[in-house]
């Protein structure tokens, strides 16, 4: 499996993704939702800001970051790949391509969510701390700073 940059080629097999986990995301519930993300998608491959994971041709993993914004923005693996190593793949490819000399942010599930297991202790392994509770799409989450 490989790490690179998302392709305008890779839209379709990354959006395969996005249907597959898209009720663990805020704002995905909806087919507007999801065609939103696709074109928000499309822009950040034009900007170099995602990144995914293949198995051969299959994205398997996907992750968005903004430079401007200096934060991890999403980030998914297919169920089937998990507990392989992918996120953290993901993670590390984007943390070399975003600024260290300053605070880099992710906001996740919070604490006493199921679906936040995962994404917390991932963040706080590459030492995340937790920051204030927020609210994004209408779903309570948390900030989380690595700071630089």
């Amino acid at each position: 499996m490989i790490v690179e940059f998302g392709k305008y080629d890779d839209i379709d097999s990354w959006m395969q993704l996005v249907h597959v986990v898209h009720s663990n995301f805020p704002g995905l519930e909806t087919i507007d939702g999801l065609n939103d993300h696709k074109c928000t998608v499309l822009k950040f491959m034009g900007e170099q800001e995602a990144i995914c994971v293949k198995d051969f041709e299959k994205v398997v993993g996907v992750l968005l970051f903004s430079k401007k914004h200096n934060m991890i923005c999403c980030l998914a693996v297919l169920p089937e790949y998990r507990k392989q190593g992918i996120a953290t793949m993901l993670l590390l490819t984007a943390l070399k391509h975003l600024d260290r000399t300053h605070n880099i942010t992710v906001s996740t599930f919070r604490e006493d969510d199921p679906k936040g297991t995962a994404p917390r202790v991932l963040y706080k392994k590459f030492g995340f701390v937790e920051d204030e509770l927020i609210e994004e799409f209408g779903y309570p989450s948390q900030r989380f700073i690595l700071y630089s």
